[in-house]
């Protein structure tokens, strides 16, 4: 059955009372470090992107997902929001996009991304039906850029100033080209810096419209403690106005935005992040699964009671499994190769 892509409240404001959305916090790390960002793992006071109270394993958040659509039926749409850059954390996010399209097929997909690393996955997002993607554009130009960025990571090399910010604005442009060839839609969220990128909203939001790009967010600087830009006033309500209304001559204009944390939970007009902390952290306490291509776990151990022995002097490994009805239980016992081969002992055991 087709979703129905109307029902997310962040792209349609008719339906915030109605809709709600949960953001699924499996992704800590970042690949770009913006001047203005703080991000926050352990953060219960502080309502704003890049913060969370804790992270999630993909196994623990299709549980907690599961868990709050129990209390809370209207949630229409999974989102990732980080605390950091989904694709800075590719296995987590699309290992969870996988379990969560597997259990929940109803279910919208969405992500917020800076655009750096999501290209080479964008083909999985739309067969898996990721029906929404935000992409935080800040400027056009790498001279701009190089002011809000203070560095980029391309896998292992961090690029700097003017040449890190090109980087990232040609990734942000190939992905929202290539998002929009697999027929995702695409919001812009663009943070608005005064004596920054202020003057610089018309170009980006022209060059956003000219690569198809739904919608445009003006978001207002938040000054974050021990950042870069903490000394930079937020932008009033009428200069934002202002801003927005030169936007939309380009591209629709979200207004109904509430800069959401890394795990919001519930309605944009009636949010229950508060209320379902306690429903966080008892699914980020659960231990998680086996993987299903290493069922089992060795231990060395001299008397058959304690894990107690070295492995290089084990002769002999007890090997344990989950058991179906709780706990663990002996499988097997595998000799060892014996000891003084050297390294190929060790290769041989690690074969084994």
């Amino acid at each position: 059955m087709p979703l129905d892509t109307k029902r997310h409240p962040c792209f349609n404001a008719t339906v915030k009372g109605q809709y709600g959305r949960i953001h699924l916090p499996v992704a800590p790390q970042c690949n770009i470090r913006c001047n203005y960002c703080n991000r926050k793992y352990d953060c219960v006071n502080e309502s704003r992107p890049g913060v969370t109270s804790t992270v999630l394993a993909p196994e623990q958040a299709v549980e907690y997902l599961d868990r709050v659509l129990a209390k809370e039926p209207r949630i229409t749409v999974a989102g990732i929001a980080g605390p950091g850059d989904p694709f800075a954390n590719p296995e987590e996010t699309m290992s969870t996009l996988r379990l969560v399209r597997r259990r929940f097929p109803g279910m919208m997909l969405c992500l917020a991304s800076n655009g750096m690393a999501i290209a080479p996955h964008i083909e999985e997002l739309a067969s898996l039906g990721v029906t929404h993607v935000t992409i935080t554009v800040n400027a056009v130009r790498p001279e701009i850029g190089a002011r809000i960025y203070a560095w980029v990571r391309d896998n292992k090399v961090v690029r700097r100033g003017e040449q890190g910010a090109a980087l990232l604005l040609e990734r942000q442009l190939a992905a929202i080209r290539s998002l929009k060839e697999h027929g995702v839609t695409v919001k812009i969220n663009y943070i608005v810096i005064p004596g920054i990128n202020d003057s610089h909203v018309a170009e980006v939001a022209r060059t956003m419209r000219d690569l198809g790009v739904d919608l445009f967010n003006c978001m207002a600087l938040f000054p974050n403690q021990d950042t870069p830009f903490a000394g930079i006033p937020q932008p009033d309500k009428a200069t934002m106005s202002s801003l927005r209304a030169v936007a939309e001559e380009y591209l629709p204009q979200m207004r109904h935005c509430t800069r959401c944390r890394a795990d919001a939970v519930g309605l944009l007009d009636a949010d229950r992040t508060e209320e379902f902390r306690g429903c966080l952290s008892a699914c980020a306490s659960l231990p998680p699964p086996a993987p299903a291509d290493r069922p089992f776990v060795a231990v060395a151990t001299m008397e058959g009671v304690l894990i107690n022995q070295h492995l290089g002097e084990a002769r002999s490994l007890q090997i344990w499994e989950e058991a179906p009805e709780g706990g663990y239980r002996l499988a097997a016992e595998r000799p060892t190769p014996p000891p003084g081969g050297g390294l190929r002992r060790w290769l041989q055991l690690a074969s084994t």
